[in-house]
């Protein structure tokens, strides 16, 4: 199996909306790092698994989304904890609707928030 990452971060706002959130249920900032690991069993003709300018691409938009903006007010978490669990889902989603490449065959989304908490979602796509 093949792999290939690619990274950014970026500083974003949330707070938790469950019972007894405690701090975290006020507004706070994270120093967000976003991991984002494809995976395929084969390469393309170019000996690629992923066209790391789409991958790079993708990673551009999720800055531009999600940098400096409290994920409380976003449409994609309505209704839902804006938990970094939840977090990694959300970007799975956006990230598999701008890589489409065939060879890409599984995607895992790690999310830290700090240096020491992350949390991942990882599927096929």
């Amino acid at each position: 199996m093949y792999s290939t990452t690619v990274l950014t971060d970026f500083v974003a706002q949330h707070y938790l909306t469950v019972p007894n959130a405690g701090p975290e249920g006020k507004p706070h900032s994270h120093h967000y790092e976003v991991e984002l690991c494809f995976r395929g069993p084969a390469l393309n003709e170019f000996d690629y698994l992923v066209d790391i300018d789409d991958a790079e691409a993708a990673l551009s938009d999720l800055e531009d989304r999600y940098r400096d903006t409290m994920l409380n007010d976003c449409p994609e978490f309505e209704g839902d904890n804006p938990s970094v669990e939840r977090f990694a889902k959300v970007i799975f989603e956006r990230v598999t609707e701008r890589v489409t490449d065939d060879t890409v065959t599984e995607l895992a989304v790690t999310v830290w928030e700090d240096d020491e908490a992350a949390a991942s979602y990882d599927a096929t796509v």
